[in-house]
């Protein structure tokens, strides 16, 4: 019998990236393209769809066995997507290109919007952690009706999160996914939209045809859309039309659904014969995401949820999370006098082995950095401070800018991060999380020094699976839920061979 496969296409914040995934989980082959980002002015990162689509293409139509695909799933970052009713590209900056019409994640313009909204108090703000975030939708979207009206707002017809959109160009659903509207627009089934918080905070006209321009119709994700591929999206990614399409959701949470669901028997690992609750999942790439789940709502003050099954079927999920983490690393790095002395290639693993040169029999790595310290919200802090407005800053610099300071200022970068994350793990505890031990994905999973200090300032185990692509197995995943293969659970816990790489303990 021929083998079947799924394919997940992932778009994070600078690539897009597909796999072709087994039936038992293996992913076989991989491809990827870099796709555009602009910055217009400080704190405005602005993408375009129809230039992510493309690339989206170009990435599956590589020559897999179209005939033994049997479902493809896609995930995104929760970035804005705006386009007019006839569904094209509507300009989201001043500058007025219609192809720049993808207002990202990490685009910081709307906080004096987010913190008006949190100023209301409305009850949809205990499921965002109390505070609204300017990389959630709604300060988004208020933003460009009151700085845009003319250009953007009164022509735009539809708003998609990203990962809704790519669902919408493959099947021509609009149907979007309960992922991205419970944990980035308000949406709280089973009541829906809250008319009331839209009114409040000045925009009405989101309620017309029944909110028609942010979505009547959801359902969870991985849920086959439509009916299947179009024949116009089958041809431009080069596979059968009416194969099975999942509903979509953001890129964390494909991450958390590719690595949570880890085999760790015989391991002696503290969540052992425990829950999946005992675990957190974290997706560490550009920004770190830090996904929990738990069996009943809990409200952990400045991390977003409760959302019920945004991530796993009949599961409350919260999400804290650092919006520099990789960014961050990168920027302390390139900004320091000695890096043209690194190669341009593997700079953090040359950098992680010097830092070993410098350590001794007195003196670890860990406390090299003793007297020199960061606070790493360059971008604010997403969690659990949940304040857009705080900087970074670094204490203890000295007047030499040799290699040896380079090494020092990335290793206290990583260790300033690895706290946030202990900060975060702290206010989910008090809020009733048991968090035992970490499972990591993402591109800094593979940089041996940041795992290894998590595991030192947690105090926890952290896991590495065998499959590191994670997060496109999770997208992978939705595939193969909506072939019907598989239901979403099941395939998770227990049909992919999530077996373990790594194991990395407190030194």
């Amino acid at each position: 019998m021929a083998e079947v496969y799924y394919v997940g296409v992932d778009v994070g914040t600078a690539s897009v990236r597909a796999a072709l995934v087994t039936r038992a989980g293996l992913i076989k082959s991989t491809a990827e393209e870099p796709i555009s980002i602009w910055e217009p002015q400080s704190d405005y990162y602005v993408q375009s769809s129809t230039e992510i689509w493309e690339k989206c293409c170009t990435v599956v139509k590589v020559g897999w066995p179209l005939h033994q695909i049997r479902g493809i799933g896609f995930d995104a970052t929760c970035s804005l997507v705006v386009l007019d009713q006839s569904f094209q590209p509507v300009p989201v900056c001043q500058d007025g290109d219609r192809q720049r019409n993808v207002v990202m994640w990490m685009d910081h313009r709307a906080e004096e919007q987010a913190a008006r909204i949190t100023n209301t108090g409305h009850r949809v703000l205990s499921r965002v952690g109390g505070v609204m975030s300017p990389e959630m939708q709604p300060p988004k979207l208020l933003w460009l009706k009151e700085n845009l009206r003319e250009s953007c707002w009164n022509k735009a017809g539809h708003f998609f999160d990203l990962p809704d959109f790519l669902s919408w160009k493959a099947t021509g659903s609009l149907t979007r996914s309960l992922c991205t509207l419970l944990c980035k627009w308000t949406y709280c089934p089973p009541e829906g939209w809250d008319a009331g918080f839209w009114t409040s905070i000045g925009m009405e006209d989101i309620l017309e045809n029944n909110f028609s321009k942010i979505g009547s119709t959801t359902c969870s994700p991985g849920i086959p859309l439509g009916d299947g591929l179009t024949q116009e999206a089958a041809a431009d990614l080069g596979l059968e039309p009416g194969t099975a399409v999942g509903a979509s959701v953001i890129d964390a949470h494909a991450g958390g659904l590719g690595v949570m669901g880890a085999d760790v028997k015989g391991f002696y690992l503290p969540c052992e014969d425990q829950p999946i609750t005992s675990r957190m999942a974290m997706i560490c790439g550009t920004s770190t995401c830090h996904m929990a789940i738990s069996e009943q709502p809990l409200f952990v003050p400045g991390v977003w949820g409760p959302c019920l099954s945004a991530m796993v079927p009949g599961m409350w999920l919260n999400e804290g999370g650092q919006s520099a983490t990789g960014r961050l690393i990168e920027h302390m790095v390139k900004g320091h006098a000695a890096y043209t002395q690194l190669q341009e290639e593997a700079q953090q693993s040359y950098l992680n082995s010097h830092l070993s040169s410098m350590a001794n029999s007195r003196i670890t790595v860990d406390l090299l950095a003793s007297s020199l310290h960061v606070w790493p919200d360059f971008h604010g802090n997403r969690s659990p401070l949940a304040d857009p407005t705080l900087k970074g800053m670094v204490i203890g610099l000295p007047l030499s800018q040799t290699l040896d300071d380079l090494a020092l200022l990335y290793l206290a970068t990583i260790q300033a991060l690895a706290l946030g994350t202990l900060h975060i793990l702290e206010a989910m505890k008090e809020a009733g999380h048991d968090i035992r031990t970490l499972f990591l994905c993402g591109g800094l999973s593979k940089n041996a020094l940041f795992v290894q200090i998590h595991a030192n300032a947690t105090g926890l185990p952290v896991v590495l699976p065998d499959q590191t692509e994670a997060v496109l197995l999770g997208a992978a995943i939705l595939g193969a839920c909506a072939s019907q293969d598989y239901n979403t659970f099941d395939f998770f816990l227990t049909k992919t061979p999530h077996k373990i790489t790594q194991i990395v303990k407190n030194m």
